[in-house]
């Protein structure tokens, strides 16, 4: 039977790359290959419809082994198991640590903690880690920057009272100055001399790292995948050049990282994100010279992007976050942390929480991904796409280089800039509906209200007299401008009843009228379909009837010459008009007085906002 098998196989030849584009191009009927098929991608860097075998000739990646430099597939060599990781605000010492306890009991291995500075105390840690056995665990922390350090001799003085075993301590402390001028525009300069400190406070304790790269913050402000990865391999190369300079082993230096990153919506691009970032970082670290490669591994800490998440239809965010969890999962990060489903709006409750944590725990238990090391390996779209990324984050780094460096750059303001705009260029592309947030601006919840949901505000108070003001990074989430809209007009108390008048081609009016329903419901307006009328007349008359406030004419363009201006003259001003499409006719039209169209080139967000200010909203 295998030799059957066998034979069936030789009997078919292999295509060659030029036969399958030459079989795209006779179905493209003369349409260029590269215009329909080939797209760039906000990287910077362009992605073809299909991928081959002799597209990764020549790439390193494809040869290299797991758990060995420079460790794209991976720090481990046998699985793939990651850390499930939840972080606690402890306001509350007591609290937090009855919180810590329960979720150790279903299924975290790793604890966040984040504390005031002015908490930071032997005894607040005390009752803080209460009954935790950090020799079994994970074990982070974070504080306001200025009692990082104390924090820090709080926490060996407490290893040491509890006779800890040096070589089981796993965690870290999150030290990161330099992001406290990308989020808060504060000089901070003078606190990056403490990381040489803090590395020697901690340098007996090989598995417990002390300086950040909060690069998560680059995410969580609309940063490209390319932005976030080229930036936080210069920030994290800032650190460790300073470390070096000051004096401390670049050995133990690079074994004190820690980078904290956050993951997009784009799946296989985020893959390609962390192999890439452990490529790079292994590669820059093994130019300082360490004693071994194992001081070359990059751990990554994975947050989900609290950028696209959003107020209303909420649950969508569950998507979100669980396509984000799989892509680092299978990446290979060391830990990951969801955000609950309804963190862009409040404090998240126990049941939030819960289904946070089971994401990762079904991607483990149920699918399995911590037993493979490394599956996107040997695909030909994934090993080009990491080499791809690979190479234009190394522009940024070197770009940042050639300014002096990410604290250098950070100061000029040069990183904070270039991720403003990225970010004004996606509220804009998702004002125009290039960008989808689904159940915001594409298929909204119709009935859905806000029910007194409102966007969380940053609620940090750290201050510091003598820091002077620099530039900082906006993270204002990609929903929020259509939020705001709709909850506008949720608080006017006057909800418009959007009427749609279909009539004519079946076809064109259905269509017609879903693009329009879910057009308008963007903004929270109240939406009347109809199945059909045969004169304009019978329409208008209905849509009235319906106390409408505005009437959305449906039907194809050919026959909105014959249709519209009737529509319009009979309606006369008892309700606001629109067209659905932008017809041939377009001008005629306008020139009969018809002012509103709406179609797929309009930008949805400015649209509304102008027939708000025509309804009195």
């Amino acid at each position: 039977m295998s030799d059957i098998k066998e034979k069936l196989f030789t009997e078919f030849t292999a295509p060659t790359k030029q036969e399958w584009l030459d079989k795209i191009q006779v179905d493209l009927k003369g349409a260029d290959f590269n215009k329909k098929l080939v797209w760039r991608t906000n990287e910077g860097f362009d992605m073809q419809p299909f991928y081959r075998r002799e597209d990764i000739e020549g790439l390193a990646t494809p040869n290299a082994l797991p758990g060995e430099f420079p460790f794209v597939r991976g720090n481990k060599k046998d699985n793939n198991v990651w850390r499930v990781r939840q972080n606690i605000v402890a306001d509350d010492a007591k609290a937090a640590n009855t919180k810590a306890l329960d979720i150790l009991n279903k299924g975290i291995d790793s604890l966040g903690f984040k504390i005031k500075g002015s908490d930071v105390s032997a005894e607040f840690i005390d009752t803080l880690l209460e009954g935790i056995c950090l020799e079994c665990i994970d074990v982070n922390f974070s504080t306001c920057q200025c009692h990082t350090l104390e924090l820090a001799q709080i926490l060996v003085a407490y290893f040491e009272k509890k006779g800890y075993d040096k070589e089981k301590i796993n965690g870290s402390i999150a030290f990161d100055p330099i992001e406290k001028i990308l989020i808060k525009g504060k000089d901070t300069t003078k606190m990056v001399a403490k990381a040489k400190e803090l590395v020697e406070l901690l340098k007996d304790y090989r598995f417990f790292r002390c300086i950040a790269v909060n690069s998560e913050a680059l995410n969580n402000s609309g940063a490209y995948i390319v932005q976030e990865l080229g930036y936080a391999l210069a920030w994290g190369n800032e650190y460790l050049q300073q470390m070096v300079e000051a004096g401390v082993e670049p050995t133990l230096a690079a074994s004190k990282i820690k980078f904290n990153m956050g993951i997009s919506e784009n799946y296989f691009m985020e893959i390609a994100k962390f192999r890439a970032a452990r490529m790079l970082w292994a590669e820059i670290v093994k130019q300082y010279e360490p004693k071994c490669d194992c001081a070359c591994m990059m751990m990554v800490n994975a947050t989900t992007s609290s950028y696209n998440m959003t107020v209303f239809d909420s649950y969508v965010n569950l998507l979100r976050t669980q396509t984000e969890t799989m892509s680092a999962a299978l990446a290979g990060v060391y830990s990951i942390v969801v955000r609950p489903f309804d963190d862009a709006y409040q404090a998240p409750t126990d049941f939030s929480e819960r289904i946070a944590r089971n994401q990762q725990l079904l991607l483990k238990e149920e699918s399995h991904f911590d037993k493979v090391v490394d599956p996107s390996a040997g695909s030909y779209f994934i090993e080009e796409l990491t080499n791809s990324l690979a190479d234009a984050a190394w522009k940024i780094f070197l770009k940042v280089e050639d300014e002096g460096g990410f604290l250098a750059a950070a100061k000029a303001g040069t990183v904070q800039d270039d991720i403003n705009a990225t970010n004004q260029k996606r509220h804009g592309d998702a004002a125009k509906r290039k960008e989808f947030l689904l159940g915001t601006n594409q298929f909204p919840n119709f009935t859905e209200l806000s029910e007194g949901k409102r966007a969380k505000k940053c609620c940090c108070s750290c201050s510091n007299a003598e820091e002077t003001p620099l530039k900082k990074i906006s993270a204002t989430r990609l929903a929020a401008d259509f939020e705001d809209l709709r909850i506008a007009v949720e608080e006017s108390g006057k909800t418009p009843k959007a009427f749609m008048l279909t009539i004519g081609n079946l076809a064109m009016r259905q269509a017609r009228a879903q693009f329009s329903c879910n057009f308008l419901a963007c903004a929270g307006y109240k939406v009347i379909d109809n199945l059909g009328f045969k004169t304009v007349e019978e329409g208008v008359d209905a849509a009235l009837a319906a106390g409408a406030d505005i009437v959305v004419l449906c039907s194809s363009d050919d026959e909105y010459a014959e249709y519209a201006v009737p529509a319009f003259k009979y309606l006369d001003g008892r309700a606001m008009f629109i067209v659905a499409g932008a017809p041939a006719c377009m001008d005629d039209l306008k020139a009969a007085g018809i002012e509103n169209f709406i179609h797929v080139r309009c930008n949805v967000l400015e649209t509304l906002k102008e027939y708000n200010q025509k309804l009195g909203i």
